[in-house]
């Protein structure tokens, strides 16, 4: 690491802690730019084999290469925080992203949607994906590249579709009753342990046949007994003759989408947030030399600019931009402390919603506007919450359509249905007849989707192949 920047972050650190941020330690590490672009694709700095990264590493190079993207710095949050910087980048530049990084770190310790995934999904999310890797690759050699891969490409598939808000580690839906009087929390019969109150509660007037203990319900009792969302965990433990290594991907896959559903859900919250700290952070930093400073600024201004160099309007929202400026304003008028409060509190959707006002969506000209096939581009007359909505509707369900699994039938065929009035967008016919080639690969009996065509007329998708 350069000697400069080696000198500068300890001290960028103190200023911060002085400042009140609170966050794991953070490990620093100068890598080149191939890496840096390695890790863009793939997510993590190691990661599982698949031919998908391979796609995204192309379209990442090209970006790169026409001056649409440039990478400043990846962290991953955890204890400690890992924190890649380039080896390319000026002093002045890393000496930012130092302080942006101290940003990062104190919003993942402080935010409760990064707390409660860490929590679940661990602290070295760094290690478990490369023993993920590691795990993938021991299968390979046993079962086959091409086996191997065929599991992957399902999991990938629904990488997106989880559900939070059930735990990482939840259980069967119908699990075993414990012995008469042993249930965990107090001994057997206590008024003041948990299985005292579970055993008051399953008695109370008016629950009938439903308080009845799950392990005495009748054996056809459905699969799911509600429609299920987390689609990676109920294939995982329900398809009916996947194998131990298959269910091992299925969960790693899932294990991995709970770390990164954070991320996806408060970018536009994070990306300010470290913009604020690190403009904030580099204004009192007494110790940088004046031209240095300046430098610093320069690129803060690149990074937080609503369009790019060369444009005058951007018609996708820079969250390091939006982010900045509603993180000032908010400073501004209700003071740090509140302002840490909603960090700490709120995802994108509640930040937007509550946040983005109508005086400031007019100060950073925000719109709304209709894009037709032809290429053609129209300004709509729009609310702000038509506005609020534009801005977070790629968000929803980790931007995929919302897919649950409805019903697995006496023949086993799985049973989906895409919630399309929940869900407000569409499905690609295509796209979705791809996947279910992919899932009835690993389910190994009949796969259908139920979704509704561009008139609203329900149609039954099936995988590709079963087309007349």
């Amino acid at each position: 690491m350069a000697e400069t920047l080696k000198e500068f972050i300890p001290k960028i650190e103190r200023l911060a802690q002085e400042q009140g941020l609170e966050y794991y330690p953070v490990d620093f590490e100068l890598v080149p730019q191939s890496f840096m672009m390695e890790v863009a694709v793939y997510g993590l700095p190691v990661r599982m084999p698949h031919w998908s990264f391979g796609v995204r590493w192309i379209y990442q190079m090209v970006q790169h290469r026409m001056g649409h993207s440039k990478i400043f710095e990846v962290v991953f949050p955890g204890n400690p925080n890992r924190a890649y910087l380039v080896d390319t980048n000026s002093v002045e530049e890393n000496t930012l992203v130092v302080a942006h990084v101290l940003g990062h770190a104190d919003f993942s310790h402080n935010n409760m949607t990064f707390v409660r995934s860490q929590q679940q999904a661990g602290y070295h999310i760094v290690e478990q994906a490369a023993a993920h890797a590691h795990r993938i690759e021991e299968v390979i050699e046993t079962e086959g590249t091409k086996r191997v891969e065929q599991v992957l490409d399902a999991a990938l598939a629904l990488e997106q579709h989880i559900d939070t808000n059930q735990a990482l580690n939840r259980p069967d839906y119908y699990r075993e009753r414990r012995p008469e009087g042993g249930d965990e929390g107090g001994p057997a019969g206590s008024e003041g342990g948990d299985g005292g109150f579970r055993n008051r509660f399953a008695q109370l007037p008016g629950e009938g046949t439903d308080a009845e203990p799950r392990a005495r319900r009748a054996p056809s009792a459905p699969i799911p007994p509600q429609p299920e969302s987390d689609l990676l965990w109920f294939i995982a433990h329900y398809a009916p003759e996947m194998e131990d290594w298959e269910r091992d991907i299925f969960l790693a896959v899932r294990e991995e989408s709970y770390y990164f559903q954070p991320v996806f859900n408060c970018q536009i919250m994070n990306e300010g947030w470290a913009s604020y700290w690190h403009s904030r952070l580099l204004r009192e930093a007494e110790f940088l030399p004046s031209a240095m400073y300046v430098d610093c600024m320069k690129t803060h201004s690149d990074v937080v600019r609503p369009y790019g160099s060369d444009k005058q309007i951007a018609l996708q929202v820079n969250p390091y931009h939006l982010g900045y400026t509603m993180w000032e304003k908010l400073v501004e008028e209700k003071g740090l402390e509140a302002a840490r409060q909603i960090m700490r509190e709120e995802d994108d959707f509640g930040f937007v919603r509550n946040y983005l006002t109508p005086e400031l969506a007019e100060q950073l000209q925000l719109f709304v506007f209709n894009a037709k096939k032809n290429g053609e581009i129209k300004v709509t007359d729009s609310n702000l919450h038509e506005l609020h909505e534009a801005i977070l509707s790629p968000k929803f369900n980790f931007g995929a359509p919302r897919v649950q699994a409805q019903e697995v039938k006496q023949d086993g065929t799985l049973v989906l249905r895409h919630n399309h009035a929940g869900d407000g967008r569409g499905l690609d016919a295509a796209r979705a007849r791809r996947v279910l080639e992919y899932v009835d690969r690993v389910w190994r009996r009949p796969v259908r989707l139920f979704t509704t065509d561009e008139r609203g007329r329900e149609i039954c998708l099936k995988p590709g192949w079963e087309e007349d």
